[in-house]
């Protein structure tokens, strides 16, 4: 597996955040690394609060934190569709987890990617023992169970402890490692499933010739529908708001690069109808229009 990327897509100001804080990523152990693209760890000391900002990507994080008005915690985040604000101030430390686009499937099999989407979700919600795993459709309610699984420890403060608490940074992340790896228990047709998400998730990342999802689907041998409802099971969001989200990731990260940057030649280049389209998603995704953006 090639080293965690380097790029900073969908964080915005990357520049004003990086001067703030210690960011780091790192490479999960080998039987997450099909299914977790990196770890991603922060630590920051302020003296004046920071409010960072982030369009995120089309994926589940898991994220162990710990601020200074507050003890430590972890929680599951789902494909975000709006603009994620995290105010820091102190003393605090994140390590988190990105899982590729439908790569976090196999760790809970019975449940879709839908039912992540937009959701902040306590740890022991999403995970636990047999008996706990996956209720999340209501306080009481278990979810039935696609496929069987082994019991885990409970995902309770023991856990959060063992990722936040050491200073070494090593340890944190064969703390990551150990928590994940016991909860990797999806059946052969969940993880092949997973398989094809994620990688068609990944063509739609990289293939800018990629424009339309009907002639995309046609391409790998699939109805609209059947890449639909496959996206919807595994990534939790649509493959044409990936397509879409991955514009304006790529969009941003040129403007932030080039503030001279020619918006019509820009918007061509992504495959949007005019300069007008790309200008109305990235102000519907950051809130301001891209020259506001730049400045």
């Amino acid at each position: 597996m090639a080293a965690p990327r380097r790029d900073t897509r969908g964080i915005v100001d990357a520049s004003g955040l990086f001067t703030r804080v210690q960011f780091r990523r790192r490479t999960p152990a080998v039987p997450l690394r099909p299914y977790v693209e990196h770890y991603w760890l922060i630590d920051w000391d302020l003296s004046e609060p920071y409010a960072t900002h982030v369009v995120p990507h089309p994926c589940v994080n898991l994220v162990f934190q710990r601020y200074a008005d507050r003890p430590g915690f972890a929680e599951v985040t789902g494909a975000g569709r709006a603009l994620f604000a995290q105010k820091l101030t102190g003393r605090g430390r994140v390590c988190g987890v990105q899982f590729r686009p439908g790569g976090f499937r196999p760790f809970t099999p019975e449940r879709p990617a839908t039912d992540w989407t937009d959701r902040r979700l306590p740890l022991a919600t999403v995970f636990g023992t047999g008996e706990t795993a996956g209720a999340v459709a209501g306080p009481e309610t278990a979810a039935p169970r696609a496929e069987p699984e082994a019991a885990v420890p409970m995902a309770g403060p023991d856990a959060v402890a063992a990722v936040l608490e050491p200073e070494d940074e090593g340890a944190r992340v064969a703390a990551l490692d150990a928590f994940l790896i016991p909860r990797l228990r999806a059946g052969p047709h969940t993880l092949a499933q997973a398989d094809l998400a994620m990688a068609l998730a990944d063509r739609i990342r990289t293939d800018r010739t990629i424009r339309r999802v009907a002639d995309f689907a046609a391409s790998e041998g699939l109805s609209v529908r059947a890449l639909q409802r496959l996206f919807a099971g595994y990534v939790g969001v649509s493959p044409k708001w990936m397509l879409l989200r991955y514009r304006v990731h790529e969009a941003l990260e040129r403007a932030a690069a080039d503030a001279d940057i020619d918006w019509a030649a820009l918007a061509t280049e992504l495959g949007y109808s005019d300069q007008a389209h790309l200008i109305r998603e990235v102000t519907a995704t950051v809130g301001v229009p891209p020259t506001a953006y730049v400045r």
